[in-house]
């Protein structure tokens, strides 16, 4: 991007469970507050649509980021404020989106939280099906995730409720001049 855009996209990257869709909501419902428009772009939603033809293989998880990419770029171009949660597992993944943003308006946030206290949340009972070899390719389990090394914000979602990382991102937003 070469044009300067005060919107911003919040993409969320962390394992399944770590808190991506709650802290998404409880963002968005923040946001507005300061009157601010934002609109969310949630794994688990576009993979029952958009990305519903793709598995779970590293070559379908690229994929998948690949087209939320190109869907967060129009929705950014059209001035919307974006929160992404996606696992987007992997860094070039995510350097690629970037770049379609552009740096300073792409925020990454890593959720840094264990598989222990990822997996004692799990309401869907995914890690236990990864784990029984019912789930093939999981994240975090057989399959890799690469930590961000220089994101926007590490939030420890182990120990830190969804309020106070929500204060934080805020508190991020307005040092930026986004809201």
């Amino acid at each position: 991007m070469t044009r300067e855009n005060k919107n911003f996209v919040v993409w969320f990257t962390g394992l399944s469970g770590s808190g991506k869709s709650t802290l998404g909501e409880k963002l968005k419902e923040e946001l507005e507050t300061y009157c601010t428009n934002s609109f969310i772009l949630d794994g688990d939603v576009l993979r029952t649509g958009l990305c519903s033809d793709l598995g779970f293989s590293d070559k379908c998880r690229v994929e998948n980021i690949r087209r939320v990419g190109e869907v967060t770029k129009l929705l950014f171009l059209a001035n919307q404020n974006l929160i992404c949660s996606f696992i987007s597992p992997f860094k070039k993944e995510r350097d690629n989106v970037s770049k379609l943003i552009g740096k300073n308006n792409f925020i990454e946030i890593y959720l840094d939280c264990s598989v222990a206290v990822c997996e004692k949340r799990d309401v869907k009972g995914l890690y236990k099906k990864a784990r029984l070899g019912e789930i093939k390719n999981f994240t975090g389990i057989d399959s890799d995730y690469q930590v961000p090394k220089k994101p926007s914000l590490v939030l420890d979602t182990c120990n830190c409720d969804a309020r106070t990382c929500v204060a934080v991102i805020i508190d991020y937003l307005k040092d930026k001049k986004f809201i």
